[in-house]
């Protein structure tokens, strides 16, 4: 068996054989972090704007009222088996920013308020005015956020079932 030591050094030496630049054989080229709406400035914009709107208590209840308001005029197909995840999301948001709910990371909450600030974002990598399409790049980064955070959004959903 191997010691931490000899796993930690087999794994340095690992990185050091990748060439900068140069992607893995292994790696698959569908990777969520290499589409256009996760690397786009709206997605920077949606990081930038959730770490402000975390350290203002009123920035979160303003977003969950406009994201849950949002919620209800996109269409649902894009979304797909994520679509519960985002209902999730702004419940998990509202019972943070009512102090009902705290067993979440500062590094997964950022991610949920990025997602949900660029849900609510009209002028994202694709517009929301453009038909059908308007909506793709929403639900990918929620798809994103959502597998980031499954397991703190599955925590919540089930600390919501035990509170009822």
């Amino acid at each position: 068996m191997l010691s931490l030591r000899q796993m930690r050094k087999s794994k340095a030496e690992r990185r050091r054989k990748i060439k900068p630049g140069a992607a893995p054989k292994n790696v698959e080229t569908n990777v969520p972090y290499r589409k256009p709406a996760l690397r786009s400035e709206a997605f920077a914009r949606a990081l930038i704007n959730a770490k402000s709107c975390i350290d203002d208590s009123g920035g979160l209840q303003g977003l969950f009222n406009e994201a849950a308001r949002k919620a209800t005029t996109v269409p649902r197909e894009p979304f797909k088996e994520c679509w519960p995840y985002l209902q999730t999301m702004l419940r998990l948001i509202r019972a943070y920013y009512r102090g009902e709910y705290d067993q979440i990371r500062d590094d997964e909450l950022l991610w949920i308020v990025a997602a949900l600030n660029y849900l609510v974002d009209p002028f994202d990598f694709i517009p929301d005015k453009t038909p059908f399409l308007g909506f793709i790049d929403d639900a990918t980064v929620i798809e994103f956020v959502t597998d980031k955070t499954r397991q703190t959004l599955d925590d919540f959903m089930i600390w919501e079932i035990a509170e009822r």
